[in-house]
């Protein structure tokens, strides 16, 4: 185990993240460009995952559970929540086949390869951000912000702006989305107001306010 792993890895930083004043902090007396060699060779020999600039994580052989994937996300791009296709899939509404994090965020969206996963970021408009999104218990220590069915539907609907209810209807959900039309009905619509009243996109508004009439009767 290299010398930058090894003092990491005795100061247990959570979830095994740390960033660039870690390092400068357990290697005052080195250089700039001294710590930044150790930080390459680690990271060299696997011992250290780089998830982005200034952001770097033990390798998870070197940890007995290694940190949720929504966890990172947090991490990786903040403020943001869980939402789009992972949210509907932690919530059991599609397939579990997501090979990536979708999230969305107020700020610029954007994507993320990492050792530890891909991890996208859109960008969603909203005048209350944390509108029917809930803190949920992931892993063993871990909490993270997910979107509720609800409003992982509402932010899917703003993300691509090509589905329109007009056009689209319940279609979108069923057939492209393969969401079972009973999961549907027994969808929690108690935030739908908030939800709906925080989308200046009126295309969004329009979907969710005839989606709500059609499974609520």
């Amino acid at each position: 185990m290299k010398t930058l792993t090894e003092r990491v890895y005795h100061l247990s930083p959570p979830y095994g993240l740390f960033d660039g004043t870690v390092v400068r902090n357990l290697f005052y007396n080195e250089t700039e460009g001294a710590r930044k060699l150790l930080l390459h060779r680690a990271v060299r020999a696997g011992e250290i995952l780089r998830l982005k600039p200034g952001l770097y994580m033990i390798a998870p052989k070197f940890r007995k559970e290694p940190p949720h994937s929504f966890i990172l996300a947090a991490v990786l791009h903040f403020p943001s929540h869980i939402s789009l296709e992972s949210a509907l899939a932690f919530h059991g509404l599609i397939p579990e086949a997501v090979f990536s994090v979708s999230c969305v965020s107020p700020s610029r969206g954007r994507t993320y390869r990492t050792p530890a996963g891909i991890f996208s970021f859109y960008r969603v408009s909203h005048r209350f951000p944390w509108a029917g999104v809930r803190a949920v218990k992931v892993g063993q220590n871990g909490w993270a912000f997910i979107a509720e069915p609800l409003r992982a539907v509402a932010d899917m609907v703003f993300v691509n702006k090509q589905i329109c209810w007009s056009k689209d209807g319940m279609g979108y959900l069923i057939e492209s989305l393969r969401i079972d039309p009973d999961d549907l009905v027994s969808m929690d619509f108690s935030s739908l107001e908030e939800i709906v009243g925080g989308f200046s996109c009126r295309r969004t508004r329009i979907y969710l306010d005839h989606m709500a009439k059609e499974l609520m009767g």
